[in-house]
């Protein structure tokens, strides 16, 4: 059964590194997962993101292995427990998983059962393609095609029009809008502080904010967590 955890952000206001997701991450891998390979592939300074992980998820137990670090990345996936792909710049990060050749190694793990967790660049990049990410595309990768781990795409971070702005640019939803021009595939905008977990057919929207569907053709629609997505896993394109 696929099982994936896609978190909207890694550092909520108010509190210190993954401390708000910490106990749906450490529920979500389970207590058969001890070691997890970590992709720090969108930082620049790839050791350093390294360290502050595994500084982290020691503190939940979790023995971690960065894949920089390792000499054939391919093999380090193939015998993984689990997958952490870290945020940061959501081209980068894709097209490093390109130049290591490690989407197909991904996406047959998490086919047979690997727990793969993503925050931010890492969630964007488990969705049919990153074409609706926030980010600058600082290099450019073969293709937006991501790992297709989940049939839609995300809008981590997503920010609500502000009535009071004055900000004369497109708001989030402008841009989605002109996503669904050219692609009929839903979007989810992941608040921050949300995340949505997906085990099978099920898609659970969890975490202490929201999110907001939006779909070719209809208003946007709004989630608050507990609550359940499941059409989401419906492939439309």
């Amino acid at each position: 059964m696929k099982r994936v955890l896609l978190i909207s952000n890694s550092t909520l206001h108010g509190s210190g590194y993954l401390d708000h997701c910490a106990e749906e991450l450490r529920r979500f891998l389970g207590p058969g997962v001890a070691r997890i390979a970590f992709v720090p592939y969108a930082l620049h300074d790839r050791a350093g993101y390294a360290a502050k992980v595994r500084a982290r998820l020691e503190r939940l137990g979790l023995a971690v292995d960065s894949l920089h670090d390792a000499t054939d990345p391919r093999a380090a996936i193939a015998r993984a427990e689990a997958v952490f792909v870290g945020g940061g710049n959501t081209f980068r990060l894709l097209d490093e998983l390109y130049t290591q050749r490690l989407l197909d190694p991904i996406r047959e793990r998490v086919a047979a059962g690997m727990p793969y967790v993503g925050s931010s660049a890492g969630s964007n990049v488990a969705c049919a393609s990153i074409q609706t990410t926030n980010d600058m595309p600082i290099v450019y990768p073969p293709s937006f095609d991501a790992l297709r781990l989940v049939p839609f795409n995300l809008n981590p971070h997503y920010l609500d029009p502000d009535p009071n702005s004055k900000h004369m640019g497109e708001t989030r939803e402008q841009r989605i809008a002109e996503f669904h021009e050219e692609c009929p595939r839903p979007v989810l905008g992941l608040r921050e502080g949300a995340m949505l977990r997906v085990e099978g057919e099920t898609a659970t929207l969890l975490g202490t904010t929201g999110a907001r569907l939006f779909s070719r053709g209809r208003l946007p629609r709004e989630f608050v967590p507990p609550a359940r997505l499941d059409e989401l896993l419906v492939p439309i394109d």
